[in-house]
């Protein structure tokens, strides 16, 4: 019989240890009950990912977490094929430069000194630090008042919780799309100097599809981010001979806690249009695949169990490969590196506030998660 995808860790910052086990390309049962493939190294990762074979598009590919696939407004460009996204990824390319992001780092440090400034002993990481700074960050690039954060939060919280029903999901979707589609709105006017200004200033989408583009942004912006600052934060604190060479090469340092960490578990999902060999199986057309970020990264690295923040992490697949690699990851690299160098600068005697395995861990989420990091100092 076919396994459904493994989630239980033994360690919280590990992959779930079936995931170690299995052949390159492998069979897995998907939620739907039908029955697809699962990659867990890196070359056939690279190989799924760059092949135009392999579709994105929401309404051919299955997920091995949720049974129903969501509806999706126009405008969400991760979940598009070439021609139309390669339109979209044109038109915001300009906007997430390495230079324009960049530019945003004497902010990014103002916001990060801020939140540190009004922290005091004991609190909880994820909503003092990690989740304000991406949320705040993200506000400011593409245009969403952060006063409003909460619903946002909720809302985004509510649409990837797997235990969460249907309904609930669909009226949390709903709901962020009603929000941010009269926010569109009410900018088109005035688009002003932000991310979904210039798109109602400088391109051709309508009102419905800039949303779409929002709610990308949105989600993908603070969810991702948030969970890497307080995911790492709790690695780095579990490693404190590793935190001690944070920062002899920060740059080095976050590149390899994003392949220790891979957060993204569940969501690197493709189908075939047509039968495609892959690691010496054939994948017929209509059979999904799921890329398993979390395995690839521990493929292909000597040690790769151990978080080394000396060693080169180059070629890791934390912000995927091809055409569809992360928009923002000039962004989550500068949010973390400001982050973490801020944080145990200001706080170098940063500890847990709880004993290590009281530290609630999310298996559940596509976005691997701590729900709260109590810590000390």
């Amino acid at each position: 019989m076919t396994d459904a995808l493994p989630i239980a860790r033994v360690n919280p910052f590990d992959p779930p240890g079936e995931l170690r086990n299995k052949p390159p390309v492998s069979r897995l049962r998907y939620a739907d009950g039908s029955l697809g493939w699962i990659v867990t190294t890196r070359a056939e990762g690279r190989k799924v990912l760059t092949d135009p074979r392999f579709s994105v598009r929401a309404e051919l590919v299955r997920s091995p977490i949720y049974a129903t696939t969501p509806q999706l407004p126009p405008g969400s460009f991760n979940f598009m094929d070439a021609p139309e996204h390669t339109r979209y990824r044109k038109l915001l390319a300009g906007q997430f430069t390495l230079r324009r992001m960049r530019a945003l780092e004497p902010r990014i440090a103002q916001i990060t000194a801020e939140l540190l400034d009004a922290m005091t002993p004991p609190t909880d990481l994820v909503q003092a630090f990690a989740l304000p700074l991406a949320a705040r960050v993200i506000c400011e690039l593409i245009g969403v008042p952060y006063a409003d954060h909460e619903f946002f939060e909720q809302k985004s919280h509510d649409m990837v919780e797997p235990h969460i029903d249907d309904q609930t999901r669909e009226a949390a979707g709903e709901a962020l799309f009603g929000y941010l589609y009269q926010l569109v709105q009410d900018m088109r006017a005035n688009p002003g100097e932000t991310v979904i200004g210039g798109l109602l200033a400088d391109s051709d989408l309508n009102d419905i599809e800039v949303t779409g583009v929002a709610i990308t942004l949105l989600f993908g912006g603070h969810e991702t981010i948030a969970n890497m600052v307080a995911l790492g934060t709790f690695a780095l604190l579990r490693h404190p001979a590793q935190l001690a060479k944070l920062n002899q090469d920060v740059d080095n340092a976050v590149e390899e806690l994003l392949r220790y960490l891979s957060i993204v578990q569940y969501e690197v999902n493709r189908t075939a249009i047509e039968d495609v060999e892959v690691g010496g199986e054939v994948i017929r057309k209509g059979e999904s695949v799921l890329v398993s970020i979390p395995a690839a990264n521990r493929d292909g690295f000597e040690r790769p169990d151990d978080l080394d923040l000396g060693r080169s992490a180059s070629g890791h697949l934390a912000f995927g490969h091809g055409v569809h690699q992360c928009l923002g990851q000039h962004l989550a690299r500068i949010e973390m590196r400001i982050g973490f160098s801020a944080l145990f600068s200001r706080f170098p005697t940063l500890k847990l506030a709880v004993d290590p395995s009281e530290v609630p861990v999310n298996v559940q989420r596509s976005v691997y998660s701590v729900d709260s990091l109590l810590v000390t100092w």
